[in-house]
C-alpha cells in the first residue's frame, strides 16, 4: 500500500533509485538533491513501506504563483494512481494561488496533466490557473 507524506526526510541512496528509475540525469547528483528537496517549498513523496515511490515538488512566491518542478513515479508504480494522487494534492495545497506552473516534456506528460485541469498557455509553460 502507498502512503504519503510531507516530510523532506530523504536519504540520498532513495533519491537516486528513484530518479534514475525514470532516467533523469540528476539521479547522478543525489547529496544535490536532497539540498534541492530541502530547499522546495512543497515536496510530497510517496512511499511502499521505506521504499520511495514518487515525489511531486514546488517552490513558490508565498501568495500567487508557485512552480512544480519534478513530478515522477517509479516505472513499477506508474498507472497506478501514485501521479494522480500527487498531482490531487499538489493542487490542493495551493488551491488558494493564481498560478500553478509546470512544464511537460512529452505528449504522454502533456496529457496527463490536463485530464488533471491543466492546460497550455502561449508562450509559458503549462499552467493550471484559478479563475
Amino acid at each position: 500500500m502507498v502512503t504519503y507524506k510531507t516530510s523532506k526526510d530523504f536519504e540520498e541512496t532513495q533519491l537516486k533509485e528513484l530518479f534514475a528509475s525514470v532516467g533523469w540525469m540528476s539521479a547522478a547528483y543525489p547529496k544535490r538533491l536532497v539540498k534541492a528537496l530541502a530547499s522546495s517549498d512543497t515536496v510530497i513523496s510517496a512511499w511502499d513501506g521505506s521504499r520511495l515511490v514518487g515525489l511531486v515538488n514546488a517552490i513558490d512566491d508565498g501568495e500567487l504563483t508557485a512552480y512544480a518542478h519534478y513530478l515522477l513515479v517509479h516505472p513499477q508504480y506508474q498507472a497506478k494512481g501514485v501521479g494522480t494522487a500527487l498531482t490531487r494534492m499538489l493542487k490542493e495545497t495551493y488551491k488558494d494561488f493564481l498560478y500553478l506552473v509546470l512544464t511537460a516534456e512529452t505528449k504522454e506528460l502533456v496529457s496527463f496533466y490536463e485530464r488533471h485541469g491543466f492546460h497550455a498557455l502561449e508562450g509559458v509553460p503549462m499552467a493550471l490557473i484559478r479563475k
